[in-house]
């Protein structure tokens, strides 16, 4: 004879059950390939179907860089110690 194992069930913190409105009676647990979320306080069951990760928004930050054309600055006005303002 061969018994089947247990189905291990993890609490999911701070959830919500969305039939009851308790906080922290969710259990998460696999069975048969899919996962399901189930409130020990109500017997709610549902199936989560998990999405596939959100792909990251293009900004100038998470670009490569292009390369920048470097230019001469010329300093205009002054020479030497003189600051501008005093008399």
């Amino acid at each position: 004879m061969s018994e089947a194992k247990p189905v291990k069930k993890r609490f999911i913190a701070g959830a919500v059950c969305p039939r009851c409105g308790e906080m922290d009676r969710i259990v998460n647990y696999t069975e048969a390939g899919k996962n399901f979320r189930e409130c020990v306080a109500c017997g709610f069951k549902d199936e989560i179907r998990l999405q596939s990760q959100p792909s990251e928004l293009t900004t100038r930050v998470n670009q490569p860089q292009q390369p920048v054309e470097e230019q001469a600055v010329k300093i205009i006005g002054g020479s030497g110690s003189k600051h501008v303002g005093k008399k």
